[in-house]
């Protein structure tokens, strides 16, 4: 017995060690980041071996958040805020409708259109690109939030599969309590399915809040404005192939563009693992 406990004490010392190694390797690269927004310019890749600054200096993110062209760095959060928070509200909850549709309604073809569903998951957005600028631009909305907001209240396949998951661990005996009390299919959707599936919820608002926010792909394909431009698109007018780059400037201001994501994350972290692991468990 005694061989056995050590056994596994070294076992368990050999996995945290090794753990905590490729972390530090994960993490290196966005240390390295945040380090070197504080370094001169020049500085930054002269001294790239070296994690810390010869001298801490704060004048990247003053430089940063002026901007370019006259548009401050204000502008493009406050843009960035206005395409994820609207996208977010769409997405969780066009998702959780068509969810509980999927895992509590009888309809023509529901396997179909689940099997349907599932399919348009696994298609990369590059696949659907093209056609989806050439609808958007005979709609006129090129060179507007639309083509990136409004097709985020139409339901997204990642989240719907999640509810659907979650929805289907709920006893449906509450269901059927609800309906000999007089609830519709709306009122139970309502009053007993959205507060059981908070934490789904709560993790499908994360991503679709993180995803949008990171989204530069988008941005760059539907907005010309820079006016209109979010802090994924704008932080690439830092980088000027033709003249000097301000890395500086950059890099203060890619991490300044963490800060709402890992609020998020550390805010939220509870609901996130219980929504994942909880969908995992019941589906």
């Amino acid at each position: 017995m005694t061989g056995y406990k050590e056994k596994r004490a070294a076992i368990s010392v050999i996995y945290h060690v090794f753990t905590f190694f490729f972390a530090c390797v994960m993490i290196y690269p966005l240390v390295w980041m945040v380090m070197s927004s504080f370094k001169d310019t020049n500085e930054i890749f002269r001294t790239a071996a070296s994690l810390l600054p010869e001298t801490f200096s704060p004048a990247n993110y003053l430089v940063g958040w002026k901007g370019f062209a006259g548009y401050s760095f204000a502008i493009f959060f406050k843009n960035s805020f206005v395409i994820a928070g609207l996208s977010t509200i769409g997405a969780v909850i066009s998702s959780a409708v068509i969810g509980y549709g999927f895992a509590r309604l009888d309809f023509k073809f529901k396997s179909f259109w689940f099997a349907c569903m599932l399919l348009a998951m696994m298609l990369p957005f590059q696949v659907i690109m093209i056609p989806q600028y050439i609808i958007f631009n005979k709609l006129g909305w090129v060179g507007s939030y639309l083509p990136i907001i409004v097709p985020q209240f139409f339901g997204q396949g990642f989240f719907i599969f999640l509810n659907v998951q979650f929805i289907k661990g709920i006893p449906i005996d509450l269901d059927e309590a609800a309906r000999m009390d007089g609830c519709t299919v709306y009122s139970i959707f309502y009053r007993i399915i959205l507060p059981l599936i908070k934490p789904s919820l709560v993790t499908s608002a994360i991503f679709s809040f993180m995803w949008r926010w990171d989204d530069f792909l988008s941005a760059l394909i539907y907005l010309s404005d820079p006016l209109k431009y979010p802090v994924s698109y704008a932080l690439k007018m830092f980088s000027d192939p033709t003249a000097g780059s301000d890395w500086g400037a950059m890099f203060a201001m890619a991490t300044l563009s963490l800060v709402p994501i890992f609020l998020i994350f550390l805010t939220m972290q509870k609901y996130l693992v219980e929504g994942i692991a909880s969908t995992g468990i019941k589906g």
